[in-house]
């Protein structure tokens, strides 16, 4: 989302660029919406790609669908959602014609919709995998409710949520226990929450607290957060959204970062403001 008009407005250069720094350390997915840059970025990334000369085979390319979103390039009077079996199937050959690949490893419906039908959706994605345009499929942000009606059609294999430190709050509503039981991998976006782009009583207990565990693991504030996430035992994947080389590589280091259970629960806290219960 980051790469294009939404956030740096990287050059076809630039991305190119990026792509092969991110795979010279072991970053090999990379996460789209239709809808990012008003419909323009997954092109720009597409032209990018091709032009960077990097083998299919050796990335993996997740997009999502389903916002129709109030910009120049659609005749929409509102935001809206459809999740329509034509609306999905177009949506994903648009991708693919944008992304300039043939199939996508993964498929996003971007948010629910108090309109969407689950037989339909079930067909469109049936239909996606049968051609190989799909390779698997997944929800972001929706509720457990939401994933059983549309699971008891069709499997579910990632849902990409909101998840970080500051928020958290999908460990107790259910989220997380839900996604555990049934086996589906959590994504999350805004990894790193508020901490560094508020300056609250909430953030500024945070940063004292990582202030007193980057010694202990060599680690800098942002590969403690990850830490934090990825300690969790359903295997959240965070979704990186920087552009900064050398933060990716720190991101990629903090896999390595096995928190102590204590010092998990220290974080949390220092986010709570509060013990636990």
């Amino acid at each position: 989302m980051t790469w294009g008009s939404w956030g740096k407005q990287l050059s076809k250069k630039d991305m190119a660029d990026l792509m092969k720094h991110c795979l010279d350390h072991n970053i090999t997915t990379f996460d789209h919406a239709d809808i990012y840059g008003a419909y323009t970025t997954e092109a720009e990334f597409g032209k990018a790609f091709s032009d960077a000369g990097i083998k299919r085979e050796t990335i993996q390319l997740i997009s999502k669908c389903g916002i129709q979103y109030l910009c120049d390039s659609r005749e929409n009077k509102v935001k809206h959602y459809d999740y329509s079996k034509d609306y999905i199937i177009w949506s994903v050959e648009q991708s693919l014609k944008n992304l300039e690949t043939e199939y996508l490893d993964l498929l996003l419906l971007h948010r629910p919709s108090p309109l969407m039908v689950a037989e339909e959706i079930a067909e469109a994605i049936t239909t996606l995998k049968k051609d190989g345009k799909i390779k698997d499929f997944g929800v972001s942000n929706f509720t457990p409710s939401q994933m059983d009606m549309i699971g008891l059609r069709m499997d579910i294999d990632v849902n990409q949520i909101e998840f970080s430190l500051t928020q958290h709050s999908a460990m107790h509503n259910g989220t997380l226990d839900y996604l555990m039981t049934c086996g589906i991998k959590p994504m999350a976006w805004s990894p790193l929450g508020s901490v560094f782009r508020e300056d609250t009583e909430q953030s500024r207990r945070i940063h004292r607290q990582l202030g007193e565990l980057m010694d202990k693991y060599n680690a800098t504030e942002d590969q403690l957060l990850l830490a934090w996430i990825m300690k969790h035992p359903t295997g959240i994947h965070p979704v990186v959204g920087t552009t900064n080389k050398e933060r990716l590589r720190q991101a990629v280091e903090a896999s390595k970062i096995d928190l102590e259970l204590e010092d998990w629960f220290l974080i949390l806290v220092a986010s709570q403001g509060h013990k636990v219960p």
